[in-house]
């Protein structure tokens, strides 16, 4: 979230949260007559990400007549704000979103721009974009999105320090993973840092665990609309396993009380009080801003453990294949902000992503390896990417957003046991198709 994304220390979303108030209020580029008529307005997502927008929209009021204003939303409250403003008054120009089922609501509404005269104008806007990336923002036939940031796979990040001192190792299966956490557990370590009052970080655990089982198959078809896969053995499968590592004390017994929008699970990883949090790769960027000695020393990395026997390849993937810009349809500078998208494949885009840990899916990404925060990160994350099998998008940005409290509710509570199978299974069931 996803995502599904990344976030501030609390001091900084605080401050974040008072300037969306105060920004939002002047905001007017879909219609508002008290907007600036040589303004456009860009909402995004609030995080450490900002730094790198800010950049961009500084550079690109430099040269511009049409000057471009950065709005930010924190991380938590960012889809639900996004439909509050979206069809009113306070409505950006151009705003940040996961493509995919994120954006189709607002398609089907008529709300949005089709980038296809901005492609036939300047072909570069889909050219010098991975494909595969590009055409999540692909709906009904028409691109909708052009990428921002960077390809955001979850990964099993780890304390190394921790680690050590425990005599463990990052686990490579999922009986590693579960005799790992026995091991912590008995030397009083919280095996997993989970942000479960967000919802969406313990949702990744489902994304994993069932295309480790059941392969990417599954959830498409429940995507699509055919309900009962949900039902099947191997959903069921998935969810015993899951059931197990719960019960196993993996992730503690309050997780649903931290955070990771507010820095709380990321503290808990990189002040060794927890071993392990499985998150997007924007988790480097939010601890180089917050506990950059433990990034440099200590921070590990890797895949989801594999599943003996799973039909899942282990090289597949789950998150988000990127971000995206949207424009709303009834913006009043469409020329200004066809010349603020083509910042997102410059090289001073992709080098600055690269610098906070990001990773552009540019075709001159690679080029720049090199010069990233990380080089191995960058490197270990761009040809996970480049051979992976299949990238499944985030559950809650593959269904259009009516899906979302259902969908987070029900993960929420078969975690925390309040639900068991067949209820998260008829949870499930009851989702809309995207």
């Amino acid at each position: 979230m996803k995502r599904h994304a990344q976030l501030l220390r609390t001091a900084v979303v605080g401050g974040a949260s008072l300037a969306m108030t105060l920004s939002l209020a002047a905001c007017g580029g879909s219609g508002d007559a008290s907007g600036s008529a040589d303004t456009i307005h860009v909402l995004v997502y609030g995080d450490a990400t900002n730094k790198v927008e800010k950049q961009l929209v500084d550079d690109f009021n430099k040269t511009s007549k049409v000057k471009a204003v950065l709005d930010t939303i924190p991380g938590a409250d960012y889809q639900s704000k996004l439909q509050t403003i979206i069809s009113g008054k306070q409505a950006p120009d151009v705003f940040f979103n996961w493509g995919g089922g994120s954006i189709k609501p607002y398609v089907d509404a008529g709300l949005l721009m089709p980038l296809d005269d901005f492609i036939t104008k300047n072909p570069a806007l889909e050219s010098n974009f991975l494909p595969s990336v590009f055409n999540t923002a692909v709906v009904d036939g028409k691109p909708y999105g052009i990428p921002m940031r960077g390809t955001q796979p979850v990964l099993l990040f780890s304390n190394k320090k921790v680690l050590e001192d425990a005599g463990v190792d990052a686990p490579r299966t999922w009986d590693e993973l579960l005799a790992t956490v026995k091991t912590l557990k008995s030397k009083g370590i919280t095996p997993i840092a989970l942000g479960g009052g967000d919802k969406w970080p313990t949702q990744m655990w489902f994304q994993y665990i069932y295309d480790r089982v059941a392969g990417p198959e599954l959830f498409q078809k429940a995507v699509n609309g055919e309900k009962d896969v949900w039902a099947g053995a191997d959903s069921r499968k998935a969810l015993g396993m899951l059931k197990e590592l719960i019960d196993a004390g993996a992730f503690g017994t309050n997780y649903d009380s931290v955070k990771f929008t507010d820095g709380g699970s990321p503290a808990l990883l990189a002040t060794g009080k927890a071993a392990f949090e499985l998150m997007g790769s924007w988790e480097y960027s939010t601890l180089q801003d917050a506990y950059p000695d433990f990034v440099k020393k200590d921070l590990g990395y890797g895949a989801f453990p594999t599943v003996e026997g799973g039909k899942g390849d282990p090289g597949n993937l789950a998150g988000n294949t990127n971000n995206f810009y949207s424009v709303l349809k009834n913006t009043k500078h469409p020329e200004a902000v066809a010349e603020f998208l083509e910042l997102m494949y410059s090289d001073e885009f992709v080098k600055a992503q690269l610098g906070i840990g990001n990773l552009p899916t540019t075709a001159n990404t690679q080029k720049f390896l090199a010069g990233a925060a990380n080089p191995e990160y960058s490197t270990y994350q761009y040809d996970l990417v480049k051979r992976a099998p299949a990238f499944q998008l985030s559950w809650d940005q593959a269904f259009p957003p009516a899906a979302t409290t259902t969908l987070h509710q029900a993960v929420q509570q078969f975690f925390n046991g309040q639900m068991g199978a067949d209820a998260f299974i008829a949870a499930m069931q009851s989702l809309p198709a995207a």
